[in-house]
């Protein structure tokens, strides 16, 4: 099979193979916590003793039949207040798709964590109260999603039954949306009216909303393709592990590179280079998790073979010869500062770039970012936990990176604290 006619093949039953993981967003009450409450009860992903405690947790609370909210705000502190503080991941399935979700907070101290559950999602939910429209909080959370990679947003305008399921109302926020998302980038924003309290649009199409043709939140998330636009772009394969096999060439023990496809198409026969060091050789063979494949696409681990008995390592990276990364060990990037503890100018960090980790230090913050206006102002004091800042990096060894708009996997690193071995900073390249 050609590579071409295997890319066809598989991005054609890619929503129905690849798992989707996407994330919720919204201003407080905007009815996060319900929706997916909802949407896991619509799709009978709940198992009996999660239905029976829901249920009793409905009623102690005075909300029945059913409060949805409560399947996500698992969090004492979260019930007490009524808010969703952290971020509440939820795994369920359907027979077209398996899915990941991650519910994070609407607060804007609790920024960090909606950049933890965006870092890893394909697409954004922004929910937006059909009744109090766009709030600052929208805007924001938006700028968010985009900044953390992703390219796919569904706008869902919840409680349209407050509105008496107004069409009108329904068009005036999703134009508003559009206007103020057009300089993000966005490959796609598709709005769907829906009320997670009566569950119209959500799973199932409901009666309320014959005026709406497009599909319920569910349907879209199942048919959407994730994989397709990641296997258009440049090979990039992070080497995680090195073995050598039994099996002798020319004297020799093979050398397998073991890792997960990122982004790109790897194929038998391709000649591609190995970075930083820029080493070229052409792939002998592809081993998957059930044998040989002549080719493999993002998300398929694999064990790669090559022609060469190149000196390889973990943290290094197979390209395509023509069309390599960056190496530097300078990197300008955009980071959302995570931990207590703010940034020490003068101290030591660790980069975690791909599988590469490597030593790095601050060498200037260019300017920060103010959450109400999302407009670069002038470097703080102190940075500290939900700041997001413009910083140059100082690295002690040479990295393979891509400006994080080209590849999300390549342009994106966390920020480890050497000492106490805590994650406390997320970035992306520029």
């Amino acid at each position: 099979m050609s590579a071409a006619s295997f890319r066809a093949e598989h991005s054609s039953a890619a929503p129905s193979t690849t798992p989707l993981r996407f994330t919720t967003a919204g201003s407080v009450d905007d009815g996060k916590s319900t929706l997916i409450g909802r949407l896991l009860w619509d799709s009978k992903s709940l198992l009996s003793d999660q239905v029976s405690a829901l249920e009793a947790g409905s009623r102690r609370a005075g909300q029945m039949p059913i409060d949805f909210s409560l399947v996500t705000d698992g969090l004492l502190a979260e019930r007490e207040q009524g808010i969703t503080i952290d971020v509440a991941y939820r795994y369920f399935a359907t027979p077209a798709r398996k899915f990941i979700i991650g519910d994070s907070p609407g607060h804007e101290q609790y920024t960090r964590n909606m950049v933890t559950a965006a870092s890893t999602s394909d697409v954004a939910v922004l929910l937006v109260d059909a009744v109090h429209g766009l709030q600052p909080q929208t805007r924001r959370h938006a700028f968010l999603a985009r900044w953390a990679g992703i390219n796919r947003l569904v706008l869902a305008v919840n409680k349209m039954d407050l509105v008496n399921w107004d069409r009108a109302r329904f068009e005036e926020i999703h134009a508003e949306f559009v206007a103020l998302a057009a300089h993000l980038g966005f490959v796609e924003v598709h709005a769907i009216p829906v009320s997670a309290l009566t569950g119209d649009m959500v799973a199932a199409r409901g009666d309320a909303l014959p005026w709406y043709g497009g599909p319920t939140l569910l349907a879209y998330l199942e048919g959407v393709d994730v994989v397709h636009s990641r296997a258009t772009q440049p090979l990039r394969l992070a080497v995680q592990r090195v073995t050598r096999d039994q099996v002798a060439q020319r004297g020799r023990p093979q050398r397998g590179l073991q890792g997960t496809v990122a982004s790109g198409t790897l194929e038998v026969g391709a000649e591609v280079a190995v970075m930083p060091a820029g080493l070229r050789a052409v792939v002998a063979g592809i081993a998957g998790p059930d044998g040989p494949v002549s080719v493999a696409l993002p998300g398929h681990a694999v064990t790669v073979r090559l022609d060469r008995d190149l000196d390889v390592a973990r943290g290094d990276l197979l390209v395509p010869v023509e069309a390599r990364p960056r190496v530097t060990r300078e990197i300008v990037a955009d980071l959302c500062w995570f931990d207590a503890e703010p940034l020490q100018s003068t101290a030591n960090y660790l980069i975690k770039h791909t599988t590469r980790t490597v030593r790095a230090r601050f060498a200037e913050i260019v300017h920060a970012v103010d959450l109400a206006t999302l407009a670069p102002v002038a470097p703080p004091a102190i940075v500290g936990m939900n700041d997001l800042v413009r910083a140059r990096l100082a690295t002690s060894e040479a990295l393979a990176v891509d400006a994080f708009r080209d590849d999300r996997t390549t342009g994106a690193f966390i920020v480890i604290d050497e000492v106490t071995n805590r994650t406390v900073a997320a970035g992306t390249i520029v």
